[in-house]
């Protein structure tokens, strides 16, 4: 059986994780753990708080605190937010224990031995004011490479350059403002120019590395490698075992990245096997996969394969699939320089599978992304919610409606075993190279293949006319759900295992294996009521701009399957119409459109008014039509998506319906108009436009007090299926 280590980039104690983390370092190692474990393969994923180092202690100091109860502060915090949003890890340790500084004293003691350690007496900054040697986070200045004026003394996160004592321009103490001197104090060094020739060949070997960890890596061989101190004068840290050198510690860069070793030789006693942990660092099969943020590259593909090549018999990296940052429009991601959305806060308001969706669809792998509310708004709501929620609900509550258990299969299903086989392929494939962004995409375009297919056999329909054939359509929608929720699982664990419950499975997601969607339904099986996945993500106060009239509605797409006269109304038809699920309406269409013209037309329906009797038949809601007779006209046009959607999918402008049952006297109170906008256009009759549209053309408004806002299903806008005058009341 194959086995699959994975190292994540120790997050610094200094405070709550943020979303940057999330999408650099935590959640691709946990889709990428996730899916080996669907697969079969044996999984060893281990990480922790970084607890030492100069972050630590500038929180310290900053809340007169001690540096070991901010550090243990916060690893119980940030290890509660990784579970809560489903981040599992063999281990997620700390390195402020004595296992880990035990693992780091028998690597710098073997290094020692083998040569690779010398003293030297090195300049560091100091402060005259503070009165003590400061550490490289306790100074900032510029940048002499890029010019960024506010470089750590150790590294730029700008362009990646790291500097020795001295280097920095402009260098200023980050407490007192004062300007350091350099000073000579005594480290030890390891020899890092020593593997120069060794990591160019095993760097050479990599041509399969992401492109940001090649150029970041050979950047640093063509400078030539420089021998580099690895202990400082700190009090916090893990003490240099050496007599005589207390008041000095192991320095950070150089022992976390050990953390690696020591979380797995600590996982192997805890399970009560000390020597598990050689199986996945040192058999030939095993592979070792590193996830972590551009910033820690060199750390990962130079220094920790040093590391290991000097202390001999340990697998090297083999896979470092380091993202790029996640930013906002006020920068990167970053607790240290204060613009952080903490993810102990993110999930008190949002489910995790949303914030694991938006992240996984728009995760930093190649290039920087910016993340803003809105976009997760949109993402959410047009995407998750409308596509892969919509099918879910669609296909199990019909079922479940209907027939109660899995119905029978026909011949029929080679089609969507086909479409079922090439995604789970491509996404394979996308997956084992750690392609997260497009394997995410595979998921949903199963899913939009899922709401076409629904929509084409159109079991509401086949129902009546053939229930054999009705189940055997929705036998192979089941398989399509199925499909789903495996192949989502490594990206949405959470409503992957409630859809597998649903369809009546016992056991996880993961039990069924990737290849679980191979083996036939058990027909006959009991389905739960399903239960929603996804909720729609509401804008704030600010965004929605008020619309509490038109809150209160529920708008969803829908296909008219059939029409008839009202035998009792030369006015009305009775229609029926397929709204994700069927329903009746009485509409006055009678004197604008022939039967043979509605039917298989796209509409938008209101979808919780109360019933109601229409000269004796029964409307269970009604479909929207602008009408211009205000305005001197005569026509009657019905409202209808700009493009094909699945019929059931919300519409909205932005703002969140209601689901209580309405009086039509409360719909006459929402103003909807048809409005010619130009693209771009940040107005509407006076009011503030919310999303300008992308097209000129003439658009379903709705109207509020200070604001307007085009009505739409997801990114697509609604329109009228005909010409009619510009300022058309909707009805």
């Amino acid at each position: 059986m194959p086995k699959v280590f994975i190292g994540v980039a120790w997050p610094y104690a200094n405070g709550a994780i943020h979303l940057g983390h999330l999408a650099g370092s935590l959640l691709p190692p946990d889709i990428f753990r996730r899916y080996n474990l669907l697969k079969g393969n044996e999984v060893l994923m281990v990480s922790g708080s970084d607890q030492h180092g100069t972050p630590i202690t500038l929180s310290a100091e900053r809340q007169g605190v001690p540096p070991e109860e901010v550090a243990e502060r916060y690893h119980r915090i940030n290890k509660k937010a990784i579970e809560d949003m489903g981040i599992g890890f063999s281990l997620y340790t700390k390195t402020h224990n004595l296992h880990h500084v035990s693992v780091v004293h028998d690597v710098f003691n073997t290094l020692q031995e083998e040569g690779l350690l010398y003293r030297k007496e090195t300049p560091q900054y100091y402060c005259g004011s503070c009165e003590r040697f400061l550490p490289d986070r306790y100074v900032e200045g510029t940048c002499p490479e890029c010019g960024c004026s506010n470089a750590r003394a150790d590294q730029c996160d700008e362009c990646g350059k790291t500097f020795e004592a001295g280097e920095i321009e402009e260098g200023r103490c980050i407490h007192c403002e004062s300007c350091p001197e350099v000073r000579e104090t005594e480290h030890f060094f390891l020899k890092l120019s020593e593997f120069q020739d060794r990591l160019i060949s095993y760097v050479g070997s990599k041509d399969h590395w992401r492109s940001n960890v090649k150029t970041f890596t050979s950047n640093w061989l063509e400078g030539g490698l420089q021998d580099r101190a690895i202990t400082r004068d700190m009090d916090w840290g893990v003490p240099v075992p050496i007599e005589g050198w207390e008041g000095k510690v192991v320095y950070v860069w150089f022992e976390a990245v050990i953390g690696y070793l020591s979380a797995s030789k600590e996982h192997s006693a805890l399970i009560g096997r000390p020597d598990d942990w050689e199986r996945f660092w040192k058999d030939d099969d095993a592979r070792h996969y590193y996830f972590l943020g551009k910033d820690n590259i060199p750390f990962h593909s130079i220094i920790w394969p040093a590391i290991l090549m000097g202390y001999g018999g340990l697998r090297l990296p083999d896979e470092i699939p380091a993202n790029e940052y996640l930013t906002t429009k006020e920068g990167k991601l970053s607790k240290s320089r204060g613009v952080s959305i903490d993810l102990p806060s993110v999930l008190e308001q949002h489910h995790p599978d949303l914030v694991r969706y938006f992240l996984s669809v728009n995760m930093p792998d190649h290039r920087d992304a910016e993340f803003s509310w809105q976009e997760f708004m949109t993402k959410i709501n047009n995407e998750l919610v409308a596509e892969l929620g919509n099918y879910y609900h669609r296909v199990l509550s019909f079922t479940r409606k209907n027939y109660g258990s899995i119905p029978a299969a026909d011949g029929s299903l080679a089609e969507v075993k086909e479409e079922i086989a090439s995604r789970f392929q491509e996404a394979d494939g996308l997956l084992a190279d750690c392609d997260f962004k497009k394997a995410m995409k595979a998921v949903m375009e199963l899913a939009r293949y899922g709401n076409r297919y629904f929509d084409s056999v159109r079991p509401w329909a086949l129902l009546k006319e053939d229930r054999e054939a009705c189940g055997a359509a929705l036998h192979a929608n089941l398989e399509i759900v199925r499909a789903l929720a495996i192949m989502s699982h490594p990206f949405l664990p959470f409503s992957s295992q409630t859809i597998w419950e649903d369809m009546g499975f016992s056991g996880s997601v993961a039990d069924a294996g990737w290849d679980g969607h191979l083996g036939p339904l058990p027909v006959g099986q009991e389905l739960r009521d399903p239960r929603p996945v996804f909720r729609k993500v509401e804008p704030s106060a600010e965004e929605a701009g008020g619309f509490a009239d038109f809150r209160k509605l529920e708008l969803r797409t829908g296909e008219v399957v059939d029409v008839c006269d009202h035998p009792d109304a030369d006015k009305l038809y009775i229609m029926t119409l397929d709204t994700g699920e069927e329903r009746q309406v009485v509409a006055g269409l009678r004197t604008h459109y022939r039967k043979e013209e509605l039917v298989g037309r796209k509409v938008v329906a209101v979808c919780n008014l109360k019933p109601a009797k229409l000269r004796g038949a029964e409307s269970r809601g009604m479909v929207l039509a602008a009408d211009d007779a205000a305005s001197g006209g005569d026509s009657v046009r019905l409202l209808t998506p700009a493009a094909e959607l699945p019929n059931g999918a919300d519409v909205d402008c932005g703002m969140e319906g209601g689901a209580s049952k309405l009086d039509y006297k409360e719909f006459q109170k929402v103003d909807i108009r048809i409005i010619s906008l130009g693209k771009g256009q940040s107005e509407a009759e006076g009011r503030r436009l919310i999303t300008p549209p992308e097209e000129d053309g003439l658009y379903a408004v709705v109207f509020d007090d200070d604001a307007a806002a085009v009505l739409r299903c997801g990114e697509v806008p609604v329109t009228v299926d005909g010409d009619i005058r510009p300022g058309a009341m909707v009805r």
